[in-house]
């Protein structure tokens, strides 16, 4: 005979198992950046998934609920089954509409990283106040996962190169004008030139114009990061690891020489081992 009741038990337990593994540390981690907004779920220090979507300043807080949601759909994660989640944005228009937005979602309201929340970072610059929430929550991920010192690069719309020396202290850092920016400025501003897709060259010396682009655009700047880290390091007066994060860095730290980490999770890992020191301790 057909047990529906006890069909229906066994669901809820199945369901409650899973709630019990996800919602005692899976929260959301938000990082809005000037041309993608990077969202990922984690489980504890486990990273479930990366996606991207655009940033739209004319987005109202309901659509980004909808995206959001989008991407549960997506993974098959359960609204309930997130138990917090914090925010790091260079887009300050922005903060309020995903906060309200996330808090429409969970019932509760993120954090959002910058004063008056701990990081555990010793930022050694002239103003600390000034210093970008998204590399302050690279230097906290690459501290913990690689250790000190460590530079981490990260290439989004600039590319922001960050310091932290021997004796844990984030001394500073460069910013670059990013990949695409360089290339839509090459673009715009030639008459000839047309828009290229970021595929290295077959060579380094072109002998047609896509391929001198190519090699400009991505050769170039794979030695702009090679001469940047052989620059740190004078200065420094010792070496350290590198590590890249960014929806860039795929397509042009392959081609340095210098040996380069890539790790595309440095930022949700950041915001999630802040959110833990905040929260759960």
């Amino acid at each position: 005979m057909f047990d529906e009741g006890g069909q229906r038990a066994r669901k809820r337990g199945f369901a409650n198992t899973i709630h019990k593994k996800r919602g005692n540390g899976m929260i959301l981690a938000v990082d809005i950046g000037n041309t993608n907004i990077v969202i990922g779920c984690m489980d504890g220090e486990k990273v479930c998934f990366v996606e991207r979507v655009s940033t739209n300043q004319a987005n109202t807080e309901l659509e980004y609920v909808v995206e959001f949601r989008a991407l549960f759909d997506l993974y098959r994660i359960g609204v309930e089954d997130i138990t917090g989640s914090i925010i790091s944005s260079v887009v300050p228009p922005l903060n309020n509409i995903v906060k309200s937005a996330l808090e429409k979602l969970f019932h509760n309201a993120p954090l959002l990283v910058g004063p008056g929340l701990k990081t555990g970072l010793n930022i050694l610059m002239d103003n600390p106040a000034q210093l970008g929430s998204d590399l302050v929550v690279n230097a906290v991920a690459g501290l913990h996962y690689y250790g000190a010192p460590i530079i981490m690069i990260d290439m989004g719309t600039a590319t922001t190169i960050s310091v932290v020396d021997g004796k844990k202290n984030y001394i500073g850092g460069m910013i670059l004008p990013g990949v695409k920016v360089s290339l839509d400025s090459l673009v715009n501003r030639t008459s000839q030139l047309p828009r290229i897709s970021l595929e290295p060259p077959k060579k380094v010396i072109g002998r047609n114009t896509i391929d001198c682009m190519k090699s400009g655009i991505v050769m170039g700047q794979a030695a702009c990061l090679d001469g940047m880290i052989e620059r740190i390091y004078d200065e420094l007066g010792y070496e350290a690891p590198v590590v890249a994060t960014g929806g860039l860095a795929g397509s042009i730290v392959p081609h340095c020489k210098r040996k380069i980490v890539c790790d595309n999770e440095l930022t949700l890992k950041g915001l999630g081992l802040i959110y833990r020191r905040n929260v759960e301790q």
